[in-house]
């Protein structure tokens, strides 16, 4: 048995389905490309397939991460090729490889890099000034609701963002706010906290819709040990 990991892209209006929708997804487009899968045990199987992070609805992407198994020797070409019919308008496949880790990618990913693109001219105010500042703070307060009891409490985000700079979008004139954040199972900071603390900081009245975010890349605390083919 092989642990296959398939890299993707999400853009568009497939940006507004959910990650339980997105399990869905690529359960069905395999089963329609005849891609075979290894299934749990039990009363209840399943195929094995999860995942690196669940990405929030709203959020394209250029690389996320999905990991399956299967006994069936893939190769790329031919699973692209099988596969592809069965995706739909916004799904891209940008890689096709083997992990030989015994860990899972969701175990394993530590941090992971957003692209936040606000819809304000980037040379209406320093914000390489503004954006030190806000880092500068020993503790930026953000709100969050607690899983347990539902209550909205304050926590402290600063140490979960470990780095974090400012452009000018790829038209050279919106605000672009770059960022790595912690991400997954050990610590993890969702950029909405981010950008509701920074919008305030900054003094920046847009509705949370304007905004754009893009997940670019997961990063692996050690070697994800991925064989890209």
């Amino acid at each position: 048995m092989s642990n296959y990991v398939i890299s993707f892209s999400k853009n568009g209006y497939i940006k507004y389905t959910s990650h339980l929708d997105m399990l869905r997804l690529f359960k069905r487009a395999f089963r329609r490309s005849g891609i075979i899968l290894t299934y749990s045990q039990g009363f209840n199987p399943h195929p094995k397939m999860s995942f690196a992070q669940p990405l929030s609805l709203g959020y394209s992407a250029r690389a996320e991460l999905l990991e399956f198994d299967s006994e069936v020797d893939y190769q790329k070409d031919a699973f692209i090729a099988a596969i592809e019919p069965s995706l739909p308008a916004g799904i891209y496949v940008t890689g096709f490889g083997k992990s030989h880790h015994k860990k899972s990618l969701a175990a394993r990913v530590s941090s992971a890099d957003y692209t936040v693109l606000f819809p304000i001219p980037f040379y209406s105010e320093d914000f390489d000034s503004i954006l030190k500042a806000y880092l500068n703070q020993k503790t930026i307060l953000a709100p969050k609701k607690r899983k347990k009891d539902k209550k909205i409490v304050d926590i402290d985000i600063r140490e979960k963002i470990i780095s974090a700079s400012v452009q000018p979008d790829e038209d050279h004139f919106f605000l672009q706010l770059d960022l790595n954040l912690d991400c997954g199972s050990q610590s993890n900071l969702s950029p909405e906290l981010v950008i509701k603390t920074f919008s305030e900081f900054a003094g920046l009245d847009l509705e949370r819709y304007r905004i754009e975010v893009c997940r670019n890349k997961m990063r692996f605390q050690l070697d994800p040990e991925i064989e890209w083919m």
